[in-house]
């Protein structure tokens, strides 16, 4: 039983009704909105309670009425880790007197009554004050029945919104409705929304052709990296390989004496997941190149595989933990009809699991210890959601500034469910969506209500074992048409280099996305000093993230309408700054069209210049109106990212820009 007559409905933001947390990066305003109502005609009033779980005391923040019921109120997120927040309502006795008393006045009706009854009103709630408040409540109480002052006088005394802004403080706790139980928000550093990762396999990184790479060889990469603009290093796995059933070059069966296997078939005699490869060096080695790569703005994101070859130590240490056949030799890994005799999956349903989840998340323990701060997991949607869920939360309670990446390319569902489960940013279909249609219904997906709230997509254009018949076909302007897409329409991506930038696209065989001599079995020489790389454009793409708010965010992709299929137009938004994005989906052909802008969304007039500043090109135009004509080439310009110059007034300005 309850006096409260206010209800609390429609709560956001909240995952799931509240089973998971919605995520947000430090320092973001987080807009809390709820429908609060009540019965009759009293006004109500409603606050956002909002802390740290780390604190025990609620902050509160005022909520305003948006319409049809509708209440937002804000609050600032100033800590890593997880939030807990709430609203709470009342019927505001005070503001309903005070409305009434605005029209009785107004209507020249005799109202010393209702002026007693506010100074009540005043008293009660200074009564659960206390100190200079209190005194102003009592103050104030006191002024609206005094009969020696003039009535309009009193009246205005009455409407003063500081007073009753002090009074909202103290509400009846009688009347007051708390949504239970709270929701959370959880909060990451700003690399996990914004980011741009560049893939290299260690091996490959010898200077000297047919040398097997080195951590220091990788070191000696780091200009060239950094120079490109990536934040984010990421090297598959640097543990022993096995040896036993070792894959050859295209994923043969049977290595021949010096193939080195593959990164993935994880632990020999010397070592396991806690181990760096001898031919890679030592931890010491890596640890040097942690804090190499972090003088030139670069973190090193490893690779974590649950999985070992026949001859890790877990094998022979821990029988248990893996699945037996009839024949009793261990199951390897299988995707019909592809065998992956090299790799030992875990059996997560053996009796002994809870030793197995100890130990792996004794791996994740490990390399943080060494310094490690991001992390891309292989095919987490093969291991059971509570173990995520379980060890993800084990991590984050001791260390908030992790971040996970989620490799798996698998049903909708599945992928989103280990997002709830607190992977920071996670592989997508990306890759795939090629068409107009596609792009616009994909993207629009991730960017609405529920799947914004959890969900950060990492667009990445190819993966070692990616290889898009797009890329295939396309030449270089299909490679120029997927960086900018991933770039921009997403705040975090990454690209599988130098394949990307050198532009290979030979596939193992026809109709496969595996590429032909992939660098998953065997070690490539590169020549990054290719006058034909994509590298310049990259840094080009790279430094336009940088400058541009608008591109550090996925929240305001807007999509405008064009009439050509083979083009398509997008814009982000961020305060002043707003960049759009028109780019040609045709790798084959020049394509020409007209772009339909929504002016209001990008805050542009309707009758008035604006300028147009190409931030590939360095060229400028000056538009008008909604609908402008653009032609793109895609062995010349594939691409326009405009920068929008909303403060341009007449053809004069521009000529003055030029």
């Amino acid at each position: 039983m309850t006096k409260a007559r206010v209800v609390i409905e429609g709560l956001t933001p909240q995952v799931d009704c509240g089973r998971f947390p919605a995520r947000r990066v430090l320092g973001d305003t987080v807009s809390v909105e709820a429908d609060v109502l009540a019965d009759g005609h009293d006004a109500v009033a409603a606050s956002v309670l909002y802390r740290h779980e780390s604190e025990a005391q609620w902050h509160g923040m005022p909520m305003s009425l948006i319409g049809n019921d509708r209440w937002q109120g804000q609050f600032t997120v100033q800590t890593l880790g997880r939030y807990l927040f709430t609203v709470e309502a009342w019927v505001d006795h005070l503001e309903s007197w005070r409305r009434g008393l605005a029209k009785k006045h107004e209507a020249g009706q005799d109202i010393e009554l209702d002026l007693q009854q506010g100074a009540a009103l005043a008293l009660a709630h200074a009564g659960r004050m206390s100190g200079p408040d209190a005194r102003r409540l009592r103050e104030w109480a006191h002024a609206l029945t005094n009969r020696t002052r003039d009535g309009d006088e009193r009246v205005l005394l009455a409407q003063s919104e500081a007073l009753h802004e002090l009074a909202r403080r103290s509400p009846d706790p009688l009347l007051v409705h708390r949504a239970e139980p709270p929701l959370a928000i959880e909060v990451d550093r700003r690399r996990a929304r914004f980011s741009s990762w560049y893939e290299m396999f260690p091996r490959s990184a010898a200077s000297r052709s047919g040398g097997h790479g080195t951590l220091a060889d990788v070191e000696t990469l780091l200009p060239y990296v950094a120079s490109m603009g990536f934040d984010v290093l990421y090297l598959p796995p640097i543990h022993p390989i096995g040896e036993v059933e070792r894959k050859g070059p295209n994923n043969r069966t049977g290595a021949a004496p010096g193939d080195p296997g593959s990164p993935w078939a994880i632990g020999s005699r010397e070592g396991g997941h806690k181990a760096v490869h001898p031919s890679l060096g030592t931890l010491a080695d890596f640890r040097r190149l942690l804090a190499s790569a972090g003088a030139v703005g670069i973190e090193i994101a490893l690779d974590i595989a649950f999985q070992c070859a026949p001859d890790h130590p877990y094998v022979r240490e821990h029988p248990q933990w893996f699945l037996k056949r009839p024949d009793g030799s261990v199951q390897y890994a299988e995707n019909p009809p592809k065998k992956y005799q090299d790799i030992y999956p875990f059996w997560f349903e053996c009796d002994d699991w809870q030793a197995l989840w100890a130990e792996l998340k004794s791996v994740f323990d490990f390399w943080i210890a060494q310094g490690v701060r991001i992390f891309r997991v292989d095919n987490p949607h093969t291991k059971p959601f509570a173990f995520w869920e379980w060890v993800i939360g084990e991590i984050r309670r001791a260390h908030p500034e992790v971040i996970l990446l989620s490799e798996a390319f698998t049903r909708p569902k599945v992928m989103y469910r280990l997002a709830k489960l607190g992977f920071t940013q996670s592989y997508n279909y990306f890759p795939w969506r090629n068409s107009k249609r596609e792009i616009i219904d994909y993207f629009t997906e991730l960017t609405s209500r529920p799947v914004c709230e959890f969900f950060r997509p990492s667009l990445w254009p190819n993966t070692p074992d990616i290889l898009t018949e797009y890329l295939q076909f396309g030449g270089r302007p299909a490679f120029v048409t997927r960086l900018i897409l991933a770039a921009t329409l997403g705040a975090s991506y990454g690209v599988y280099g130098p394949a990307f930038e050198l532009v290979e696209s030979r596939p193992r065989e026809s109709g496969s996305e595996e590429y032909l001599d992939s660098e998953k079995y065997q070690q490539r020489a590169w020549n990054r000093d290719d006058p034909a790389s994509l590298k310049d454009l990259i840094t080009r793409v790279n430094r336009i993230r940088r400058e541009n708010p608008a591109l550090q965010s996925d929240a305001a992709l807007k999509f405008h309408s064009m009439d050509n299929e083979a083009l398509i137009a997008y814009s982000k938004s961020s305060g002043e700054d707003a960049v759009l994005a028109v780019v040609n989906l045709d790798p084959h052909h020049a394509q020409s069209g007209w772009v339909d802008l929504d002016l209001a969304a990008l805050g542009l007039p309707a009758d008035a210049p604006y300028q147009m500043d190409d931030l590939l090109s360095g060229a400028r135009f000056l538009w008008r109106g909604p609908r402008n004509y653009v032609v793109l080439d895609p062995w010349g310009t594939a691409a326009h990212l405009f920068r929008i110059r909303r403060k341009v007034r007449t053809e004069r300005d521009f000529d003055y820009f030029l």
